[in-house]
């Protein structure tokens, strides 16, 4: 078996652990929390009486202990059952799949601009640390990353779509188009150009600090004292070597941003209207769906167990010693 495949496997076992625990510690935190689908839906329809709420709550489950109901929760995992939305009335993972698809292509979009762009100026700052060129993309950088993204979505959408109208102002996709393949593809692109700019913008930043700040460790480290001893030129030192283990700290944290950014689809897909991953989670806490918030939360964690599995073997690929005492055990 090879390293990687051994790597997998002890990252496979290592998570099941930690997708139970969050399982568990979830279903405890919003047992806490007051109130439940029940109330939430006589709420919306302007009330009720105590027997139709008690038999609401029967209907639902909801009358039965925390151990019961947290025990019934688990036994349906096991059968990939995800449970089913109150306030929807549709099954949790039928509703998941619908809306991850749109998140998935707005951080995905968002993601791998930043961490290109980043990546690109980020050699280009790092290059000759505490030059003028680093100096103007490190301060325009510092401005963007401190732009809080609904600030930025709005002024965008305000700019671009409301003043210029190059791009449509909110939705995923025009409704009832009746656009099919390529033309439907090219009206969705359309619509995220807003949202991905906006995040991209943000992310690009981050990745670029990260960037230039190890590429101006790297420069100080005796690897490339040797390679300008051997009479390696400027440009080769800096593409073959600084800039690649100046890479392992920038993949890191495109790990870590991972979760993050997943939360901060909740604004921007509510500024643009997008039906996606956050916009659920929202309606889920307001309609205090909690099956619904159970099974977007385990989903997140599932997504970011799975990029920081792919994180660690890029990162086996550029450092051939990461990971290496875990693959062999």
């Amino acid at each position: 078996m090879s390293r990687a495949l051994r790597l997998i496997r002890r990252r496979l076992l290592s998570s099941i652990p930690v997708l139970l625990i969050v399982v568990i510690m979830t279903f405890l935190l919003l047992e806490t929390a007051p109130g439940d689908a029940v109330d939430a839906y006589l709420l919306s329809i302007g009330g009720g009486d105590a027997n139709i709420a008690e038999s609401l709550r029967r209907a639902y489950g909801l009358d039965q202990s925390v151990l019961a109901r947290l025990w019934l929760y688990l036994t349906a995992l096991a059968r990939f059952d995800l449970g089913w939305s109150v306030a929807f009335e549709r099954p949790v993972l039928n509703l998941i799949t619908e809306r991850l698809p749109n998140t998935l292509a707005l951080m995905g979009s968002a993601t791998a601009l930043s961490f290109v762009f980043g990546s690109v100026l980020g050699i280009i700052a790092g290059s000759k640390p505490e030059s003028i060129k680093d100096r103007m993309l490190s301060t325009i950088s510092l401005i963007f990353y401190a732009i809080p993204s609904f600030w930025l979505g709005l002024i965008l959408s305000l700019i671009f779509a409301v003043q210029l109208r190059w791009v449509p102002t909110s939705g995923i996709e025009t409704i009832a188009s009746g656009k099919t393949g390529l033309e439907r593809l090219a009206d969705i692109v359309r619509h995220l150009i807003l949202p991905v700019g906006a995040l991209a913008l943000i992310y690009t930043a981050l990745f670029l600090r990260v960037m230039r700040a190890s590429m101006a460790e790297a420069w100080k480290l005796d690897f490339v004292l040797f390679a300008r001893a051997k009479g390696l030129s400027r440009n080769r030192i800096l593409l073959r070597h600084v800039a690649r283990n100046a890479a392992l700290p920038l993949i890191t944290m495109l790990g870590l941003q991972a979760a993050t950014m997943l939360g901060g689809s909740v604004v921007i897909e509510s500024i643009f209207a997008i039906p996606g991953f956050g916009r659920l989670a929202q309606e889920a806490v307001s309609g205090r769906d909690a099956p619904l918030l159970m099974g977007i939360i385990l989903v997140s964690a599932v997504l970011v167990i799975i990029v920081n599995l792919l994180i660690d073997l890029l990162q086996t690929v550029l450092d051939p010693r990461v990971g290496a005492s875990e693959a062999m055990q």
